[in-house]
């Protein structure tokens, strides 16, 4: 039995053994290989990834910062604004104020005018006749 044996081992062993270790340790070694791979396939995204991370942090930084600063230009910008509306609003209230200043003092001569006229008149027609001027 024990020849049987050795006679099997020694037949077999290059026949069948051998290409089956030869295959495994082949499998094995793929195997391992994928996982290397992946693992450093995984390590590469992880990098990246951090990558666009910081760069999109930054971006969000930089438009932050413009926003910001856009933003105070507008307020500068809306004060100018608001500023000159309020010297062109009192600009034309001065000038207003004088137009109808001198429409007053018009009107005020004109109705001394006819005061004095009216006057006159209703004197004429108390006494019946005609006043010296």
């Amino acid at each position: 039995m024990l020849g049987i044996f050795l006679v099997l081992l020694f037949i077999l062993w290059p026949l069948l053994w051998r290409p089956y270790l030869r295959v495994r340790d082949e499998r094995v070694a793929r195997v391992e290989g994928a996982r290397d791979q992946a693992a450093k396939l995984e390590a590469e995204t992880a990098s990246r990834l951090a990558r666009i991370e910081t760069s999109l942090a930054e971006a969000r930084r930089g438009g932050n910062a413009e926003v910001g600063k856009l933003r105070l230009e507008g307020q500068t910008r809306e004060q100018q604004i608001l500023s000159q509306a309020h010297d062109a609003a009192r600009t034309r209230l001065v000038e207003a104020r004088a137009k109808l200043e001198g429409v007053i003092a018009a009107e005020k001569a004109n109705l001394q005018a006819q005061t004095t006229l009216l006057a006159r008149e209703i004197a004429e027609k108390a006494v019946g006749r005609k006043l010296g001027s």
